[in-house]
């Protein structure tokens, strides 16, 4: 189970039936529902993609005013894959809240459904996190009240927004630090017969904002520079392949400053990179007014197919880049185009299907460790528990689901919740206080809060080999105090780990969430140990055998 894989239910669930027969509806939820028009649609028929970006924008921008009650403006939307395309005549639903409230910014969740009105059919477009802020007042910044989950699902979100929010604003820097190692690796472009020259697929166009294009803050409604940003796409890609391209993903949007009523905005587009069955687009938008400077308002990189009558993608013509830039530009969209499948198969994978041990790459590290804080939070936000065994007030829960045999222990421990965390993130010490730690070494410090470990176990059976593996510990301090303290080590497998003799069955260690239940002096933190799968090997390492050791050590 992941973010990405479950958000659909999450939204579709948005109405709660409460214990007094009365119906919940989230506060800050927005709906809107449009007929797809022929003004709307391109010359396939089919709804543009900039008119559904227009529509999204809208919707979770009146979702985040109803949350703060003054203006708000786009300051970001994430990476989108659109998995259909939608018809004319066919009914768009669009649905928004407000996951969660930081101090100035909300994440706002969007979900996109397709309905067809004849068959009574529906079925999902794609979904979207935008980030929106509170426009400030004369007053000064705006201080936005905290979000307060009601359901399972809420509480969910709520959770996940704030390590969401930890990849944005990592995001750019960790990009250009991938992208130029990857590129460095790449050597030189590839050669190949017919290519088409990229400056053929070059387009520059500008745009004059006038009053219809503003929002009601009268800047230009941040909905309408994608939709001009997707235009110019758009035609960018149709001039390599002399086709109607088909839209599938947009990396993300971010912008970086304003534009009003009487800018004008330069949009350029160009084919970076061409695959097999894709191609890249890199656009940006740039404003000026009169004699002014170009400003920088905003760039994306949006992924194109081409469909045939059986809607299978066709082989697309390769691309020769220009020199210098071009040649740097093609280089980066294969560095992309890694990045996106590492995504794709971390974040996209359901909790079933995620193997034992992920390959770990500093490509994919920054969704390795949003893949492994999530997992643990969707599985804490569950509310089916069941207690099997309590004693000594260390309380075992057990949770089958999905083929799984999932295990959490509980317990109250008279310490602070800073220490108990610096005591448990540790792992290099933890063999002080676990018996079944024999060696534990950091091999790779990734960043501030995800560090990579060798562990050295002994053998879960008499005379037995010891077991070796490589651990990402992912550690995150509470965003505020109402959120959990996490510290999630998960199995990875890692090129630079030391070559051993050692056995290294499928072992899944446990993780911690210290909640702070006291505001004395003397706090008391609760952890909760999560272990995946149960068999013969997995049992001996049980999450209850590891918490019994912390308890008597405290």
């Amino acid at each position: 189970m992941t973010s990405e894989g479950k958000y659909a239910d999450t939204m579709q669930d948005l109405l709660f039936i409460e214990e007094n027969d009365e119906v919940y509806r989230n506060p800050t939820e927005v709906k809107m529902s449009q007929i797809v028009l022929p003004c709307h649609a391109n010359h396939c028929g089919e709804l543009s993609v900039g008119q559904l970006l227009k529509w999204m924008d809208s919707t979770a921008c009146l979702s985040a005013e109803r949350h703060a009650g003054c203006s708000c403006i786009t300051a970001s939307v994430d990476d989108i894959h659109f998995e259909h395309t939608i018809g004319v005549g066919k009914v768009v639903n669009i649905i928004a809240k407000v996951n969660r409230a930081f101090t100035s910014s909300m994440e706002v969740g969007i979900l996109v459904n397709c309905e067809d009105l004849y068959t009574d059919r529906q079925w999902k477009v794609c979904h979207a996190f935008a980030t929106f802020v509170a426009r400030r007042t004369e007053a000064g910044k705006v201080q936005l009240k905290q979000v307060l989950p009601h359901t399972q699902m809420e509480q969910m979100e709520y959770s996940l927004a704030a390590e969401r929010r930890r990849m944005r604003l990592i995001h750019a820097e960790i990009i250009t630090d991938l992208l130029s190692s990857s590129t460095a690796q790449l050597g030189e472009c590839q050669e190949y017969q017919d290519a088409v020259p990229a400056e053929r697929t070059r387009v520059e166009s500008v745009e004059l904002v006038l009053p219809p294009h503003a929002n009601h803050q009268v800047s230009t409604f941040g909905g309408q520079i994608m939709a001009w940003m997707e235009n110019v796409a758009t035609i960018a890609a149709s001039r390599l392949c002399h086709a109607h391209p088909t839209l599938r993903s947009i990396d993300m949007f971010h912008f970086r400053g304003p534009s009003h009523i009487g800018d004008r905005l330069v949009l350029k587009a160009i084919v970076n990179n061409s695959f097999k069955h894709s191609m890249e687009v890199g656009v940006c938008a740039e404003a000026y007014k009169g004699g002014e400077p170009l400003r920088h308002i905003n760039s994306a990189f949006m992924t194109f197919e081409v469909l045939d009558s059986d809607r299978k993608a066709c082989t697309l013509p390769r691309i020769r880049p220009e020199p210098v830039d071009g040649k740097r530009r093609y280089l980066e969209a294969v560095a992309r185009k890694k990045i996106r499948l590492d995504r794709k198969y971390i974040i996209s994978c359901k909790q079933t299907e995620v193997p034992v041990s992920v390959p770990w790459d500093p490509s994919n590290q920054m969704y390795l460790s949003y893949n492994n804080v999530s997992a643990l939070k969707l599985m804490d936000a569950r509310n089916n528990w069941v207690l099997t065994f309590e004693k000594n007030k260390v309380r075992l829960y057990t949770l089958e689901e999905n083929h799984m045999l999932c295990f959490k222990v509980e317990m109250h421990v008279s310490v602070p919740a800073e220490q108990t965390f610096h005591l448990l993130s540790d792992l290099s010490r933890r063999k002080e206080w676990d018996r079944h730690y024999e060696e534990c070494e950091v091999i790779n410090q990734a960043d501030e809060d995800d560090t990579l470990y060798r562990v050295v176990t002994p053998s879960v059976t008499k005379g037995g080999k010891g077991q070796d593996f490589i651990l990402l510990a992912s550690r995150r301090k509470p965003c505020d105090a109402r959120s959990p303290t996490t510290i999630r080590p998960h199995r990875v497998s890692s090129p630079t780990s030391p070559q051993t003799l050692l056995a290294s069955p499928p072992v899944f260690p446990a993780p911690f969430l210290l909640v702070v239940t006291s505001w004395r002096p003397t706090r008391t933190a609760w952890l909760l140990c999560h272990t995946l799968h149960s068999d013969t090997t997995v049992l001996p390492w049980s999450p209850y055998k590891r918490t019994s050791s912390i308890s008597r050590k405290d």
